[in-house]
């Protein structure tokens, strides 16, 4: 039985991970066609720093996943505060709540999101443009928002409630004790909420693609108009890239919540 999970795990990543081997393969092939490996090279690397096109719309992408990131962080982490503070049954409801977003299909999101923009915009505000950079800003730091919560909830369930009292009963004030000892309790949280808030951001293109503009595009879609045709070898290096890249952040997040439960561990043993 024990063979046979080891044979389905194998396979299961196998079946995961071969489009990617197959892509990052792809990119340091000579050759354009795929399935034909005729050379080793940098050239589609060197081709896409190359190609200003490409980098500025990366540039936007990482604007995007920054700023979009770093705000659902702070508005998380005080909104997941404030649920904690909430009785049993309004925190259960409010945490559903918090999940339909994060169930909805993306489609249905951005459909909505669109609407509303677009609904504010004309009707209310009276812009002609009403889908800018700000109205993709906006969306991003809405999809971003339960992730944050939800990686921050934990550590505030987790932590002892006594090391604010205490820290309360010396003196300090309600904000300082949320800075001196909740925000270093539910770090770990926070980190991990904004790295994961940083990659769904970075690849996004469903809930992108509705509420952007002609002003401001992200990579995603606008690799969404390369791949009505034949996609340039340099866009494999590019994509390679970005995957690299997601898989560092997922791996120090990773590190970081093991490095957290051992100092978990650690505490209750001592």
């Amino acid at each position: 039985m024990r063979k046979a999970n080891r044979i389905i795990t194998i396979l299961i990543f196998i079946f995961l991970y071969a489009p990617m081997a197959v892509l990052i393969l792809a990119s340091f092939n000579t050759g354009k066609d795929i399935t034909q490996f005729e050379g080793f090279t940098f050239m589609r690397y060197v081709e896409v720093f190359q190609d200003r096109s490409l980098l500025t719309l990366l540039g936007n992408s990482l604007i995007i996943s920054i700023l979009s990131s770093a705000i659902a962080t702070v508005f998380g982490t005080f909104s997941a505060v404030g649920i904690q503070r909430l009785g049993p049954k309004m925190r259960k409801t409010v945490m559903g709540l918090t999940n339909i977003p994060m169930t909805n299909p993306d489609i249905v999101t951005g459909i909505s999101l669109s609407l509303l923009f677009v609904f504010v915009g004309s009707k209310m505000l009276g812009q002609r443009n009403s889908l800018t950079f700000w109205t993709l800003l906006i969306a991003h730091i809405t999809f971003n928002l339960p992730y944050v919560i939800l990686n921050v909830m934990p550590k505030l369930q987790q932590m002892d409630n006594s090391l604010v009292e205490a820290a309360m009963d010396l003196g300090c004030t309600p904000t300082q004790s949320f800075f001196k000892v909740t925000l270093p309790e539910i770090m770990p949280g926070i980190i991990s909420g904004a790295i994961m808030s940083f990659t769904m951001s970075l690849d996004d293109f469903v809930i992108s693609y509705f509420v952007t503009g002609l002003d401001f595009i992200t990579l995603p879609v606008e690799i969404y108009n390369y791949t009505k045709k034949q996609l340039q070898p340099k866009i494999y290096a590019m994509f390679t890239m970005l995957f690299l890249l997601i898989f560092v952040l997922m791996v120090v997040m990773n590190l970081l919540q093991l490095r957290q439960e051992k100092a978990d561990r650690a505490r209750k043993g001592g």
